[in-house]
């Protein structure tokens, strides 16, 4: 039965309908109904594998390159690119580093601009902090901007975290400039490090290709 006459049956819209069962998994079974009985879902289902296609050919592209970069053995590139593998999130699209350490955030900022070419204009960075934060917001958030050498536009809202309950509002100056995380939105400059990643440890994830 389609949406629309599940639509018709109950005496509702259909976009209502859509909204109720988008989450249920349909059965190789159903699916293939679906295909004998709706031409343009056999057309949106080949495109959609189509975009999937080129888009994994497109990271496994760059990952080449930057298995192709490794091959190099320049000094600056196994640093920063190793400093990923330990410590950056593994995101499939864009560059996540998230650290406390104003020096080894600073190197891996470095890195970016010099070994891919990241201007100051594709950077974001956002302030993970806590409570008694609250008060140095601002010198907090000038401190990582001054550090970083990035203009106030980079800046996106820190997060605050509240004290818990069994907290007892101690932390004894733990983390004073809280954390940073950056952040550039670049596919081929993430699947390009993920490549070296490989290339220097001898190994392979197909998994970050998605």
């Amino acid at each position: 039965m389609s949406v629309k006459e599940i639509a018709r049956l109950v005496g509702v819209a259909p976009s209502s309908v859509s909204l109720w069962v988008r989450d249920i998994p349909l059965t190789a079974d159903q699916l293939e109904s679906l295909r004998q009985r709706n031409p343009a879902y056999n057309r949106q289902l080949r495109g959609a594998n189509r975009n999937a296609e080129r888009g994994r050919a497109r990271r496994l592209e760059y990952q080449e390159e930057g298995r192709e970069r490794a091959r190099r053995g320049d000094a600056l590139h196994v640093a920063g690119v190793m400093l990923y593998w330990a410590e950056g999130s593994k995101s499939r699209n864009s560059v996540q580093f998230v650290n406390s350490d104003p020096v080894m955030t600073r190197f891996f900022v470095d890195f970016l601009r010099m070994c891919h070419s990241v201007s100051d204009d594709d950077f974001r960075i956002d302030c993970n902090l806590f409570a008694d934060h609250l008060e140095r917001q601002r010198e907090i958030e000038r401190f990582w901007l001054d550090i970083l050498e990035l203009p106030p536009a980079c800046l996106r809202k820190s997060k605050v975290n509240v004290y818990s309950k069994y907290s007892q509002k101690k932390r004894q100056n733990r983390l004073p400039y809280g954390t940073v995380r950056v952040c550039v939105h670049s596919t081929r400059i993430v699947q390009s490090i993920y490549g070296s990643i490989q290339e220097y440890a001898a190994f392979e994830r197909p998994e970050w290709l998605g």
